[in-house]
C-alpha cells in the first residue's frame, strides 16, 4: 500500500513532524474535554465562556501573524521551538493558576485550543516544511499521513482525559472538579516537553533556503502560479496576492461556521443536556476522533482521482448536513451520537485536498506566509463565533448554534465550487 511504504520510506524530519502534530493534538484533545467546563468551575458564565474563547483567539491571530509571516527569515524551527516552550508555560499557568487575566495572556501566547483545532504558527509553518521536503507526487500520502497522526493523537487526547478525570475521581486523590481539571493541565505541560525536544532534533533541512523537491513540469503542466525563485522576502508576489484574497473569502467564511460550535461546546451541549460523565465524553469523543482519523487515511487517493476542489466538496457538504442534523433530534441521544459520528467520518476528509490545493498553486517562497495568512484568517473568524454561542447558550438556544455553521459550510462551499472548480485537472496532472 502507497500509504504505507510512505511512512516507512519517509525523511527523518518528515517523521519528527508527524511526531509533532501528534503530540500537539494529544494535548490539545486532552485540555479541550475539560476547558469550557474549568472555565465553568471557576464560576465563569457561559457568555464570559464565549468572550474567552473568541478573546484567545483573537490574541492566537495576532501571534501567527507575526509569527508565520517572518518564520522564514527569523528560522522556522526557532519560531517553533518558541511555540513549544509557550505550550509548556501555559500548562504550568492553567494549571496552578485560576486568575482570568493570565489565564487569557498564556491561553493566547501557550496557544491553548478553544476547539482542539490546529491553532497558533504551528499548522502552517510544518505544512510549508512537509511541502519543501516532498516533491509533488508524494504530497497527497505525505499530508493524508500528516492528518491521520493529528486526528489520532486528538483521539487518544481525548479517552486519556476521561479516563484521568475518572481515576482521579475514583480514587479521590483531589477533593473537587476544579483540582482534577487542573492535573489535566499538568499533563498538558508534560506533553509540551515532548514536543520540545522533537522541534530541537528537526535538521537544517526543513529552512527555507536548503534543497526543495520541485519537479520540471511541461509549459502545460505549469501550475497555476509559477514556481520561480526568489530571495527571501516579508512580501507576496502580485500573483500570490489575487489567489490569497479568493482563499481568504472561502476558508474565512468555513472557519466562521466552524467557530459557531467549537468542538468544546459540543462536549458541553453532550454534559448539559445528555448529562453525560467524564469518563463518557472521553469514550464518546474518542471514538469520534479515531473515525476522524480513519477517514483521512482514503482522503489521498479521492484527492488524486477526484481532485483537490471536487475532494473537499464532496467531503464538506455531507459533513454540514450532518453536523445541522445533531439538534435537531431532540434528546434522542442514539440518533444524536449517530450524526455526530457521521459527521467525524467526513469532517477529516478535506484536510489533504485542502493542503494539495494550497501547496500547488502557491509559489514556494511564498507558501509558509500564505498558509499563516489563511491559518490566521480562519482563526479571526472563528473568533466571532464563540461570542455568540456563548450568549444563545445562556438564552437556552445552543442547538441553534449547529444550524447556523452547517450553513455557512454549505455557503463557503458554493463560493470555492464557483472561483477553483476549473484548476482540478492542471492539479491532478501534478499530483499524478
Amino acid at each position: 500500500m502507497k500509504l504505507f511504504r510512505e511512512f516507512r520510506d519517509s525523511p527523518r524530519d518528515i517523521k519528527l513532524l508527524w511526531g509533532s502534530v501528534f503530540l500537539r493534538l494529544l494535548s490539545y484533545g486532552i485540555t479541550n474535554q475539560i476547558l469550557t467546563l474549568f472555565l465553568n468551575a471557576i464560576q465563569m458564565s457561559e457568555s464570559q465562556i464565549g468572550w474567552f474563547m473568541s478573546l484567545t483567539l483573537v490574541g492566537d491571530v495576532v501571534c501567527s501573524y507575526v509569527l508565520t509571516w517572518y518564520a522564514d527569515i527569523w528560522g522556522r524551527r526557532t519560531v517553533l521551538v518558541y511555540g513549544s516552550v509557550m505550550m509548556v508555560l501555559s500548562g504550568l499557568v492553567f494549571c496552578f493558576s485560576t486568575n482570568f487575566y493570565w489565564l487569557l495572556i498564556f491561553a493566547i501566547f501557550g496557544v491553548i485550543s478553544p476547539s482542539s483545532d490546529d491553532v497558533g504558527p504551528f499548522k502552517s509553518i510544518e505544512e510549508s516544511m512537509l511541502a519543501h521536503l516532498t516533491p509533488h507526487n508524494k504530497r497527497p500520502e505525505i499530508y493524508a499521513l500528516h492528518a491521520l497522526m493529528g486526528t489520532t493523537g486528538g483521539a487518544l487526547g481525548a479517552i486519556m482525559c476521561g479516563a484521568l478525570l475518572h481515576l482521579i475521581q475514583k480514587l479521590k486523590w483531589v477533593h473537587t472538579d476544579l483540582e482534577s481539571y487542573q492535573a489535566v493541565f499538568l499533563l498538558y505541560a508534560l506533553i509540551a516537553v515532548g514536543k520540545v525536544i522533537i522541534m530541537l532534533c528537526l535538521s537544517r533541512q526543513t529552512e527555507l533556503d536548503m534543497h526543495h523537491h520541485e519537479p520540471h513540469t511541461t509549459e502545460e503542466d505549469q501550475p497555476l502560479i509559477q514556481h520561480a525563485t526568489e530571495p527571501k522576502s516579508a512580501n507576496l508576489s502580485p500573483e500570490t496576492k489575487s489567489i490569497l484574497v479568493k482563499l481568504l473569502v472561502i476558508f474565512m467564511l468555513d472557519s466562521l461556521g466552524y467557530g459557531f460550535m467549537t468542538s468544546s461546546w459540543v462536549i458541553y451541549y453532550y454534559a448539559k443536556y445528555f448529562m453525560m460523565g467524564s469518563m463518557a465524553l472521553g469514550t464518546l469523543f474518542f471514538c469520534n476522533q479515531i473515525v476522524s482519523a480513519l477517514s483521512s487515511i482514503p482522503s489521498s487517493f479521492i484527492a488524486r482521482h477526484m481532485g483537490p476542489v471536487k475532494a473537499m466538496i464532496s467531503a464538506q457538504a455531507p459533513s454540514a448536513v450532518f453536523f445541522m442534523l445533531i439538534p435537531l433530534v431532540g434528546h434522542n441521544l442514539v440518533l444524536s451520537i449517530l450524526f455526530l459520528v457521521l459527521y467525524s467520518s467526513t469532517t477529516a476528509m478535506d484536510v489533504t485536498p485542502r493542503q494539495i490545493l494550497l501547496t500547488n498553486i502557491i509559489k514556494p517562497q511564498d507558501l509558509t506566509k500564505v498558509m499563516g495568512t489563511v491559518n490566521i484568517g480562519k482563526t479571526m473568524a472563528r473568533c466571532v463565533g464563540p461570542i455568540f454561542t456563548g450568549i444563545l447558550a445562556q438564552r437556552d438556544h445552543l442547538a441553534l448554534c449547529y444550524v447556523i455553521s452547517g450553513s455557512l459550510v454549505l455557503a463557503a462551499d458554493c463560493v470555492l465550487a464557483f472561483w477553483f472548480f476549473r484548476f482540478d485537472s492542471s492539479i491532478k496532472r501534478q499530483i499524478t
